[in-house]
């Protein structure tokens, strides 16, 4: 994507994709951006009512500054307001509420062993720097942020944590604005929510979800407490603001945002990239998502690899729907339906397909202007345009085909909501999969992948209420097999979690059991195919040894420590580990000894 955006091949004037070149050329443009300065923000935040570090405070009406932050920056201190699937229907969009995506995170979100006060004393001093920046030397302005960073603790702590809201079932709450008002007055909710979704008209009649009821009733009280330092609520404001749009400054914010990010993902093991060229290629990818997915594919996603991609997929799909009828726990009826599911999945290979339509992209982005010399004014127009784009979910319910992830993206998924599985042009590069590469490669390691994500359609079965009449004390046993299996690896001194990746690891072994069937299935079709002397491998090992290439990567400790609390896979050579060593085919290739790690006498399958 780098060599596509600085090839400045801008294509027609005004097109999006000039646009999108256009952006980043002025987020690479340093000098320009250092002569700068924090200007443009001091000067955005005078416009808006002022502050009174940066000079006089106007002292604006506390709801009618939110209003602008939520309606021209896209900016919310205080809850975040989206459009989402509703709960009850999963084809109709509908406005979320949530608690704010604060920029420092939550307590309960840190490993027990992390320092917390030290983070905390890190984040105040990231907020003194920040006001240190935007020109604030004086006591009197220390104390602002001090009293900030107090209200920032104390909202924070009126968060409920995500486990206790899934464990009482509270992160659906159906309500209407009339409601949600009686219940948080503090906050014009009708004229907040207006702002943050104009041009759509709201009333108070409007449906909404919120995600954390008790959070907003906390809130509410919390700024009422705080009303007679409304000056202390502007400062809070404006420090989010400050956050939100201080990626487009100079270097002096950037190093402050970078010591900060530092620190936080230190705990994950992640140190943040410092190269300017990566911060540019997010940034333009954040606003020209589609743009920069046309160009990525029109690059590596020829239609002969798209062809070979389908036909693959179609291999998949008719060895599970074979394989259904050894699965000896299902009943004739659950047989039938899951095969009947496996057939009617939504299939997307590459991209969307209204990707290519060239009009239909530079439309979205006509009203949009970009001025190369000015990255700041760019931002800002791009947060708005942003906005316009996620606000078509609400007008447009049945809106159905923007992706979780970018057209370059190498990680497939399948969508509940859609009843769709989805396979980015990004993952159908080397070393993956080749229009010239051995089918043993490419059925390796797409092949297990699509069979992966196909069996995640499936998932209603491994619940015992959604099968009835099956004989589900085998699966059971089954399930009880991979669970003891996995809780029995360790990486580095660290233990996985048998029951918490269960899902995934059910989907790894039936997977590459499934791809296997299938390979064969091709393998047997095409008798002509030669030999691969200098690899030493038969092309059945090859495809063991592709799929397990696939899983290669390097991981720190810390890194680990984070992903098996987090990710509900298994870490990558385990993934290998589980999957091959329940294979007897793998064994049988590889001649492993009997009772051997690779080839054990207790081999767990579930699919």
């Amino acid at each position: 994507m780098k060599k596509l955006l600085e090839e400045r091949q801008l294509g027609t004037n005004g097109s999006a994709k000039e646009k999108a070149v256009r952006f980043y050329t002025s987020c690479m443009s340093m000098d320009q951006i250092e002569a700068q300065g924090a200007e443009p923000l001091k000067k955005l935040i005078n416009e808006i009512g002022g502050w009174n570090i940066t000079g006089s405070w106007k002292q604006t009406d506390f709801n009618q500054t939110l209003q602008i932050l939520m309606e021209k920056y896209n900016t919310f201190p205080f809850f975040k307001a989206y459009v989402g699937p509703s709960s009850s229907d999963p084809n109709t969009n509908i406005i979320q509420i949530d608690h704010p995506e604060f920029e420092l995170p939550l307590e309960y979100s840190f490993e027990r062993n992390v320092n917390y006060p030290q983070v905390l004393r890190s984040y105040y001093s990231y907020l003194k720097k920040l006001e240190e920046l935007m020109g604030g030397h004086t006591d009197s302005t220390s104390t602002y942020v001090s009293l900030a960073f107090s209200f920032i603790s104390n909202l924070q702590k009126i968060v409920t944590p995500l486990k206790k809201r899934q464990e009482k079932r509270m992160l659906f709450h159906h309500t209407t604005i009339k409601k949600l008002q009686e219940k948080a007055p503090a906050i014009d909710w009708l004229s907040c929510l207006q702002a943050a979704f104009h041009p759509v008209q709201l009333n108070m009649s409007q449906p909404i979800a919120v995600h954390d009821m008790d959070y907003l009733k906390g809130m509410s009280q919390l700024i009422a407490q705080w009303q007679n330092r409304r000056d202390v609520l502007q400062t809070y404001m404006i420090l989010c603001l400050i956050g939100n749009l201080s990626p487009a400054l100079d270097s002096k914010f950037q190093k402050a945002r970078q010591e900060l990010a530092n620190i936080l993902d230190s705990r994950t093991g992640n140190m943040i990239r410092t190269e300017r060229w990566r911060k540019c290629l997010s940034d333009t990818s954040t606003f020209f998502g589609p743009v920069l997915g046309k160009m990525v594919v029109q690059e590596i996603f020829p239609q002969k690899a798209k062809d070979l991609a389908e036909e693959i997929f179609s291999e998949i799909r008719d060895a599970i729907n074979s394989h259904l009828d050894q699965v000896n726990w299902m009943d004739s009826r659950s047989r039938q339906e899951a095969k009947k599911k496996i057939y009617s999945l939504q299939v997307e290979i590459g991209y969307p397909e209204t990707l290519l339509q060239t009009n239909k992209i530079d439309d979205e982005y006509q009203e949009l202007k970009i001025d190369e010399n000015n990255f700041f004014h760019n931002v800002v127009a791009c947060l708005n345009s942003l906005k316009k784009r996620f606000l078509l979910r609400l007008v447009s319910p049945h809106l159905h085909e923007s992706w979780e992830v970018p057209p370059w993206s190498v990680h497939s998924y399948y969508s509940l909501r859609r009843h769709a599985v989805v396979f980015p042009a990004g993952m159908f590069r080397n070393p993956f999969f080749h229009t010239e590469f051995p089918s043993a490669v490419n059925f390796g390691v797409m092949g297990f992948f699509m069979a992966h994500e196909l069996l995640h359609s499936l998932y209603d079965y491994v619940l015992p209420e959604n099968c009835s009449t099956c004989v589900m004390n085998i699966p059971a046993e089954d399930k009880d097999c991979l669970v003891k299996q996995y809780g029995n690896y360790s990486l580095k001194g660290h233990s996985v979690n048998g029951s918490f990746t269960l899902l995934e690891n059910l989907a790894d072994t039936g997977g590459i059991a499934i791809a296997y069937q299938a390979y064969e299935n091709w393998f047997a079709k095409h008798r002509g195919v030669t030999n691969l002397p200098k690899l030493g491998l038969s092309h059945h090992q090859l495809f063991f040894v592709s799929f397990a290439h696939a899983m290669c990567g390097r991981q720190s400790l810390e890194s680990l420590k984070a992903f098996l609390h987090r990710d509900p896979h298994s870490p990558p050579p385990l993934r290998v580990l589980g999957s091959l060593s329940n294979s007897q085919d793998f064994s049988r290739h590889f001649q492993c000894p009997s009772e051997s790690p690779m080839n054990p006498a207790l081999k767990c399958h579930f699919w």
